[in-house]
């Protein structure tokens, strides 16, 4: 039996990841499209298993729990040192955070998922900008991103 519902809400993740992974291959970082898009829907499927195992005995949050810690092992694979200065830093910060909008995705805070996209490339967007410009243009010792 089809379970539409669950379908939509992959579907629902896929473009959310797939949002924020844009951003990040436009950019031509180590971790792009396919990736943020991959981490968003994986968290969502370990979500919904979690919440269609829900009981009395049964921690749902526990999945969850798993999903932050083990993108933590995918995020310092794209963070490296080269030369002197390090890299990948902020990939790894929207893998983790393309996982917990796959985590608000699996419990159907679809809205709040794409305000959370939103805010993201926005800081993704400014913040680069503000770095160039700003910080890093009236502080020349800082190493620039």
């Amino acid at each position: 039996m089809i379970n539409t519902h669950l379908i939509i809400t992959l579907l629902v993740s896929l473009g959310l990841g797939a949002l924020l992974g844009l951003e990040r291959e436009l950019k031509k970082c180590p971790a792009g499209l396919r990736t943020h898009t991959l981490v968003c829907l994986g968290s969502t499927v370990f979500t919904l298993t979690s919440v269609a195992f829900a009981g009395p005995a049964v921690d749902i949050s526990r999945i969850a729990g798993q999903v932050v810690v083990g993108i933590g092992f995918i995020g310092g694979g794209v963070i490296f040192k080269e030369k002197n200065k390090v890299v990948g830093l902020t990939t790894a910060a929207t893998l983790w955070i393309a996982a917990g909008i796959g985590i608000l995705a699996g419990i159907q805070e679809f809205f709040l998922g794409l305000v959370v996209v939103i805010m993201s490339v926005a800081v993704l967007s400014s913040g680069y900008w503000l770095e160039k410009n700003v910080i890093h243009k009236n502080h020349p010792s800082c190493l620039k991103p």
